[in-house]
């Protein structure tokens, strides 16, 4: 028998501008490229660069070496409040048609997106 597992909400989303509070980026800020919900793990611009080596395929006949970002914890990751420019912690709350939004804590405010 399959066992359904319940997709995850998070607190951020694609398109998010995001302060990393933990690890070697410490204190940097970015802009949420894309994220994973099974792994609870999101790419950030610019942050987590990783060196990887490519084969020579016929896209790219030279090879060589890329950078690129890697997936970072969203534990690691805070939300930054588009009005005032800080890290702020997030809520859920009923929004005026009944759908749930985030609002930032700090101010109280909705964030939209």
């Amino acid at each position: 028998m399959e066992r359904k597992t319940k997709k995850q909400k998070l607190h951020i989303k694609t398109g998010d501008t995001v302060k990393v509070i933990s690890g070697d980026d410490k204190g940097k800020t970015g802009k949420v490229l894309s994220v994973d919900t099974e792994k609870s793990r999101a790419y950030v611009e610019g942050i987590n660069m990783i060196t990887k080596h490519v084969k020579p395929t016929a896209a790219k006949p030279q090879g060589g070496i890329e950078k690129k970002e890697a997936a970072l914890h969203i534990s690691n990751l805070m939300l930054v409040d588009p009005k005032t420019g800080e890290a702020t912690r997030t809520g859920r709350k009923a929004g005026e048609n009944g759908k749930l939004v985030r609002y930032s804590k700090k101010t109280g405010e909705v964030i939209n997106g």
